[in-house]
């Protein structure tokens, strides 16, 4: 006999429907927790509070954490985000090139053109950016 047979396709679908509920429902605690813990315009005590008030009444608690807190989670949210890509952008920028060989010969020969170096001086760092 058949598995699905005893498990009718409603069935399945509801258990889907609840397993993906609790899913995330712990990653709204979880993440409620994360952004307790991450502010700084409270303090210990508040924090503690928040935490018991959500352990001890979570559905309250979270739904009321998120209708009063969700502006300021966002606030937080967008700040890290733009830390980052602010550590990441001046990371790139330490690691990244000058532009290579043809930047380098391209601003010998506008030093080149403007009469700032002679043709010999202009060779050698032709050369100089050619073997490197």
């Amino acid at each position: 006999m058949l598995l699905g047979a005893d498990y009718p396709f409603l069935d399945l679908f509801w258990t889907m429907i609840i397993f993906f509920a609790w899913v995330i429902w712990f990653w709204l605690i979880i993440r409620i927790f994360i952004d307790v813990f991450r502010r700084h315009d409270i303090g210990g005590g508040k924090k503690t509070l928040w935490i018991i008030f959500v352990i001890f009444t979570p559905f309250l608690g979270i739904f009321i954490y998120l209708i009063t807190q969700a502006h300021g989670m966002a606030e937080r949210d967008v700040g890290q985000m733009q830390a980052q890509q602010e550590q990441m952008d001046q990371y790139v920028r330490s690691v990244a090139s000058s532009g290579g060989s043809a930047a380098e010969i391209e601003k010998a020969k506008g030093l080149l053109d403007s009469g700032a170096i002679t043709q010999a001086e202009f060779d050698a760092i032709k050369a100089k950016a050619l073997s490197s």
